[in-house]
């Protein structure tokens, strides 16, 4: 069974960056898509960013595309997420996730089997 600790969230003011890094321990790492969801208080969890197992391709949503950049170090077991110009409405916790569903790019919570503790993300404008 795969286990996802996150590191590197914060509090940073707008136009700022955070980079979140989640690593895994236990299972072969390299077997799983990694995605990045986030919750932010009274809302529904929502996906973020993927990217496949290889690391060669990736997706995101819509508001953040040209801001995050997800990446992946299979040698170190470790996925990340660059945050650029962050906004106020970036805050949430943050959440990896691993998808053993094979290649492709994920963007539903249920398609994920291993899930990370989460990461508070705090915007200030």
């Amino acid at each position: 069974q795969v286990q996802l600790v996150e590191s590197g969230g914060g509090l940073v003011q707008t136009g700022g960056s955070l980079r979140l890094s989640c690593t895994a321990s236990r299972g072969t790492f390299s077997n799983y898509a990694m995605g990045w969801f986030r919750q932010a208080p009274g809302k529904e969890r929502e996906f973020v960013a993927v990217t496949t197992w290889s690391g060669d391709a990736a997706h995101y949503r819509d508001s953040v595309k040209g801001r995050f950049t997800v990446s992946r170090d299979n040698a170190k077991n470790t996925a990340y997420l660059q945050m650029n110009n962050l906004k106020p409405e970036d805050t949430a916790v943050y959440y990896c996730a691993a998808s053993g569903l094979g290649v492709g790019v994920y963007q539903r919570a249920y398609q994920y089997d291993y899930w990370g503790q989460g990461t508070q993300v705090t915007v200030s404008s």
